[in-house]
């Protein structure tokens, strides 16, 4: 997303590189002290072409508002404003109400140090307002789940110690002081401590407790001997219930039917604790899902029956983040097993090292799969690219620019525009020869009838306006000449009909050949139709043009 939206550079530049994890224990001949008991490498080789980083969420906030400012529209947040109150018109209520159903009355400061009433009519409306959702309450959508009656602590702090693994990823369990979850922060000084508390009685709120942030630096001291925590700053700090809830719905759509208007995202519909680093990541995706959606509504490109999709999709995935919560909170809060024992209720060290390994894509945020619906197709074809899978992120592979030479990630090559996009991978024909299957589905893309690119793209419109075609060849980038690309590749484009040069590739030997990381069947070749959101719509036979005909005309009618 950050690379879509154009500022994974500003990210890299910043943020703290995650590259190992390190897992502590009780010591066997002394459990009142911890000993290290492994080191993982923090992620798989090949899960990403980006690496693990962390910063810290007002940071990505900020990236994202200069987006937004710098954009066409100029837009700017509204700070300040309250939500009172919210309603949905009926379906067959006429006059303003039809095109613009939902009624927002909001109380925002006047200027001039008073409140102001404001009424705002809408044709649709996002509440992101977090887990006191006035517009999830206007819904009447409980929050459903339970709390683990168990209190964490968190801290933000400039410190000096002699714990060796200060500046990596720990996860300490001690024999009687409970656990803590160090987090480097970027900057190289700063680091972030999640330490557990007491555990909570049946009813009881964390207020009660009065924690300062004196106490929680003495619990993190005892919790990290025999290494020694010398604080000398604390920058910020707060203290949490653990708790897993989630919304039944995402939306204002009844069961039986119907477009929504009304959409809930992020803590708004689904709340856990923070020690996973999901809060601020699964928001943004479940934002970036309804996002493009919305805007394929509002230019046209779409029927409003797709924003039903959104509450479908993201839910789903909601409930697998509230399953992996519950369970990694659950081991976390657990008191370590001695070696050998047998039976009761603790965490053996070593099973909590390996759930951590086999989670590493969920929380890496590539583990997400949307299942089979209108714009994701069921995987009749996979096995033309099993490293492309059906509902899974557009993974991406390093190539070499036709025109230039330039190496590249096929995926930083597209935008967070709101395109679809038909990645052509092409069959083992020479790209010149008419029975290249590549040449022959971009001349029924060009020209036929009933092609997708005719059909949904605007009058005077460029032709990628809407759809964009690319195309990888298994041939070096020496070895294929520019007039041996098919016109659809070389676009004319705008007032000029200047030549778009940057819709081919080749494989790139050297970095890595796309075809053999991805398995795409060489002889055949393959289409991936990736959504506006990069994840795969459906892989396809170079071939199969009324299947390509045919998607396209399900998802825009």
């Amino acid at each position: 997303m950050f690379e879509a939206f154009g500022f994974s550079e500003r990210v890299l530049n910043e943020a703290y590189f995650v590259n190992e994890t390190s897992f502590w224990q009780p010591d066997e001949a002394t459990p009142e002290h911890i000993t290290r008991g492994g080191k993982v490498q923090d992620t798989e080789d090949g899960l990403s072409e980006f690496p693990h980083v962390i910063l810290n969420q007002a940071r990505v906030h900020d990236f994202y508002l200069d987006v937004m400012r710098n954009a066409p529209t100029r837009l700017v947040p509204h700070y300040g404003h309250r939500v009172l109150d919210l309603t949905v018109a009926a379906p067959e209520a006429g006059g303003a109400a039809a095109s613009h159903p939902v009624t927002v009355r909001l109380e925002r400061p006047d200027g001039a140090g008073h409140l102001a009433m404001e009424t705002v009519r809408a044709r649709y409306v996002v509440g992101c307002d977090g887990a006191r959702s006035a517009v999830r309450a206007a819904l009447g959508h409980p929050l459903h789940g339970d709390s683990a009656n168990q209190a964490w602590g968190v801290m933000d702090v400039l410190a000096v110690t002699d714990f060796p693994d200060i500046r990596l990823k720990a996860a300490i369990h001690s024999a009687g002081d409970g656990s803590m979850l160090v987090i480097p922060r970027e900057g190289g000084y700063l680091v972030r401590l999640y330490i557990e508390l007491d555990r909570l009685e049946a009813g009881e709120r964390i207020a009660a407790r009065a924690i300062t942030v004196e106490g929680l630096i003495a619990t993190a001291q005892r919790i990290i001997r025999p290494y020694a925590l010398e604080v000398k700053e604390v920058a910020w700090w707060s203290v949490y219930e653990i708790g897993q809830r989630l919304c039944p719905r995402f939306d204002d759509r009844a069961e039986e039917g119907g477009a929504p208007r009304v959409f809930i995202a992020g803590d708004a519909c689904h709340t856990h604790s923070p020690k996973a680093g999901q809060g601020m990541n699964v928001s943004m995706q479940d934002a970036f899902n309804l996002g493009w959606k919305l805007a394929a509504v509002l230019r046209g490109q779409s029927a409003p029956g797709l924003l039903a999709t959104y509450s479908a999709e993201r839910r789903a995935i909601a409930q697998e983040l509230i399953d992996f919560d519950r369970a990694f909170a659950r081991m976390f809060s657990a008191a370590p097993k001695r070696r050998g024992a047998a039976g009761g209720d603790g965490i053996d060290p070593a099973e909590f090292q390996s759930y951590f390994v086999r989670q590493a894509r969920f929380t890496a945020g590539t583990a997400t799969c949307y299942v089979p619906s209108a714009i994701t197709a069921t995987p009749r074809h996979q096995h033309l690219a099993p490293g492309f899978p059906i509902g899974m992120r557009f993974h991406s592979a390093p190539v070499i620019r036709l025109a230039d030479a330039r190496p590249m990630q096929l995926g930083h090559t597209v935008k967070a525009d709101g395109r679809w996009r038909l990645f052509l991978f092409a069959d083992d024909k020479d790209p010149a020869d008419p029975a290249c299957c590549v040449r022959a589905l971009c001349a029924f893309l060009a020209d036929a009838a009933d092609s997708p690119l005719r059909r949904h793209t605007p009058a005077g419109a460029d032709s990628d306006a809407v759809i964009d075609v690319r195309a990888v060849y298994q041939r070096g980038h020496r070895d294929i000449p520019l007039s041996a690309l098919p016109p659809l590749l070389l676009p004319r484009k705008g007032r000029h009909g200047l030549i778009d040069y940057e819709k081919a590739f080749c494989a790139d030997a050297a970095a890595g050949d796309i075809f053999a990381m991805r398995a795409i069947d060489r002889a055949a070749g393959c289409v991936v139709i990736v959504r506006p959101d990069q994840y795969v719509a459906d892989v396809l036979p170079l071939g199969a043009r009324g299947e390509v005909a045919g998607f396209f005309a399900r998802v825009m009618g």
